[in-house]
């Protein structure tokens, strides 16, 4: 059997990449809208309705849109965009979050795909918060650098292009000053956090990869763990997880010279957790491919397991 899949939004970043990794595969029949009609609005609805399934790689009010338009029942749809994560109508699709969510995502009608921070920052923050070792108003620190495909063809084109010579495009660049990331609220809803965190994002000059870093000390949890302890509690909680890796404590096999490299799971949906510290301070880090788990990757995998495949196909 195949499943008849449209990608709204197929020019972008996410969008690209989802049709690539779709493109090469049997059991998927892309649906594809005329270049000259992308902006037509009766086209479009006739390919959502038509659609066993849709993904919306779109900015937030054309995703709205684009619900609004669906009106087949059977029709199922994947957002990319933040419009839908912190909706309660919505399943946050982030499979590895607890025992149930698979279970959940595999029943929906909607879904939305975590942003590329807040997947790493879950993968950090959910499982101390669930087990009773984070306080829900712990004072959360986070930075996370990025590659600058995320960042919009505006921002990819300065890198590749226009300003592809400026020295100023060579260093990391902080932004997000006014501290109202995008992704906070859903890191406030899905870890259930009394206080937004204080969130530094970077971007630098490499495509694809992240590596989110969290700071935690250890008089402020609820449980007495030091840094080794933390990284054994990590390790029973993703035990079995296909895609989510609790590396060797203290990056042992990763660490080169004394530095991580951002980019080691790029082109991969993998997640990797690393745990650092000693008694009194721990440092855990989420390394990731912000176009992989932190975004197309993502969002095939919650494919699979909405269609009832292996959550693997096409992602290995």
């Amino acid at each position: 059997m195949k499943y008849k899949v449209f990608v709204d939004g197929e020019s972008g970043t996410t969008g690209l990449e989802i049709n690539t990794r779709l493109s090469k595969r049997e059991d998927i029949e892309l649906l594809k809208i005329d270049p000259a009609l992308h902006r037509d609005i009766n086209e479009r609805k006739r390919l959502l309705n038509a659609a066993d399934l849709v993904f919306l790689c779109l900015p937030d009010e054309a995703s709205r849109e684009s619900v609004s338009l669906i009106e087949n029942s059977g029709t199922r749809v994947i957002d990319a965009s933040t419009a839908f994560r912190t909706n309660s109508d919505w399943v946050y699709g982030w499979p590895e979050m607890n025992s149930e969510q698979r279970e959940r995502i595999k029943n929906a009608k909607r879904v939305s795909v975590p942003g590329c921070h807040a997947t790493g920052f879950n993968a950090a923050v959910y499982p101390l918060v669930a087990g009773g070792i984070l306080p829900n108003d712990y004072p959360i620190t986070a930075t996370s650098v990025s590659g600058y495909s995320g960042a919009g063809k505006k921002r990819i084109a300065e890198y590749e292009e226009t300003r592809r010579d400026d020295p100023a495009m060579s260093y990391p660049r902080f932004y997000g000053f006014s501290l109202t990331h995008k992704h906070l609220p859903e890191m406030m809803k899905i870890n259930s956090l009394s206080f937004e965190p204080v969130f530094s994002p970077l971007i630098a000059k490499f495509y694809r990869g992240m590596v989110v870093s969290l700071p935690f000390q250890r008089r402020l949890l609820k449980k007495d763990m030091d840094a080794k302890s933390v990284w054994q509690y990590y390790k029973e909680y993703y035990k079995g997880q296909k895609f989510v890796k609790v590396m060797p404590f203290g990056g042992e096999g990763s660490v080169e010279e004394g530095y991580l490299s951002a980019g080691g799971a790029g082109g991969t949906n993998n997640l990797e957790i690393f745990v650092f510290g000693h008694d009194g301070q721990i440092l855990v880090l989420s390394r990731l491919d912000n176009l992989g788990k932190g975004a197309s990757g993502a969002a095939v995998q919650c494919m699979n397991i909405m269609l009832g495949l292996d959550e693997a196909t096409g992602l290995e």
